[in-house]
C-alpha cells in the first residue's frame, strides 16, 4: 500500500521494498552517478562536509537494504585520505530511489552534517551563501521563458530554443524564428537593469554597477548586430504579463509571414499558423 508523498505504509515489514526504491541502474557512468547525487542534494555545492584542518570533502548519500529487517537506510559517505567514513542518517520509505536519495540529503541537512563550500579564490561573492544563491539563478528555461513558449506553441507557432540567430555571433536568443528572422530575448529585471525593478546592490556596489551596465551595453550591441544581419530583436522583461508579451511576438511573426491580423491567442477565436 502506498501512502501520501510516495511513502510505503505497512508493506515493508513483510516484504522487501521494490528495487526501484533503492537500486541504481546498472552500467551508469561516473558522470551519471554524480548528476544523480547533485539533483537529489539540490545542487553540486550542497554536498560538502567539513573535515579537520579546515579541509572539506564532497559527500554522497548511499541507500542500504537490510534484508533481515526489510528496511532501507540512508548513510552519508565521503572520502578522507583513503578512508570512507559514513554517518547513519535514518530509515527512508519513499517509493523511488530518487525520492529516497532526496530524503537522505534532507536528513543530513537536519542533522547539521553539511557545510557551505569554502570560498573560491578570486570569487566576487562576499560569502559562500551569496555564491550559492547566484549559482541557483537559471541562465535558461526560466519560468517567464517557459510561460511565453507555452503560449506561443499553443498559438500554433513553432520555434527554436536557446540558439544563436547568427552563427558567427556568440549571442544566444531565448526563442528564435528562423524563417521570419526574429530573435526573442526574455531579460531578467536585475541582470539587465530594468528601470522599474532594478535596485542597486548594497554590497560590492562598484562591481555590480559595472556588471549591469555591461549587460545593458551588450544588449544594445546584440540588437544592432542582429539588425545588420537582417534580424529583428524583440526584448521582453521578465515582469511582463505573459499573454501581452506573447501578443507582441505573434504580431511580429504574423507581419513577416503575412498572416491575418485578427488571429488571436489560444482561448480566443483565431489560430496562428506556423
Amino acid at each position: 500500500m502506498t501512502g501520501g508523498e510516495g511513502r510505503v505504509d505497512g508493506a515493508w515489514a513483510d516484504a522487501l521494498p521494490p528495487e526501484r526504491a533503492w537500486k541504481g541502474r546498472k552500467g551508469r557512468s561516473r558522470r551519471a552517478v554524480t548528476a544523480e547525487q547533485d539533483r537529489a542534494a539540490g545542487g553540486p555545492d550542497r554536498r560538502w562536509v567539513d573535515l579537520d584542518g579546515g579541509r572539506q570533502a564532497r559527500a554522497s548519500v548511499e541507500l542500504k537494504l537490510l534484508p533481515k529487517t526489510r528496511r532501507l537506510r540512508a548513510y552519508l559517505r565521503w572520502s578522507d585520505r583513503g578512508r570512507s567514513p559514513s554517518r547513519y542518517l535514518g530509515e527512508v520509505r519513499r517509493a523511488t530511489r530518487a525520492l529516497n536519495l532526496a530524503e537522505g540529503w534532507r536528513l543530513a541537512r537536519e542533522k547539521g552534517l553539511l557545510a557551505l563550500p569554502a570560498p573560491v579564490p578570486g570569487s566576487w561573492a562576499k560569502s559562500p551563501a551569496v555564491r550559492l544563491s547566484m549559482q541557483g539563478n537559471r541562465g535558461r528555461d526560466t519560468q517567464p521563458e517557459r510561460q511565453l513558449r507555452s503560449i506561443l506553441f499553443r498559438s500554433g507557432l513553432r520555434y527554436r530554443v536557446n540558439m544563436r540567430p547568427l552563427k558567427k555571433l556568440r549571442r544566444t536568443a531565448d526563442v528564435v524564428f528562423l524563417g521570419a528572422k526574429i530573435a526573442v530575448f526574455v531579460d531578467g529585471c536585475y541582470w539587465h537593469g530594468c528601470s522599474e525593478h532594478y535596485r542597486p546592490a548594497r554590497e560590492n556596489q562598484q562591481f555590480w554597477h559595472t556588471k549591469i551596465n555591461g549587460n545593458r551595453a551588450r544588449d544594445v550591441e546584440t540588437d544592432r548586430l542582429l539588425a545588420e544581419g537582417g534580424w529583428q530583436s524583440i526584448r521582453i522583461w521578465e515582469h511582463e504579463e505573459p499573454q501581452r508579451a506573447a501578443l507582441r511576438v505573434i504580431a511580429a511573426v504574423r507581419a513577416i509571414r503575412g498572416c491575418p491580423q485578427e488571429d488571436a491567442l489560444p482561448g480566443r477565436t483565431g489560430h496562428v499558423t506556423p
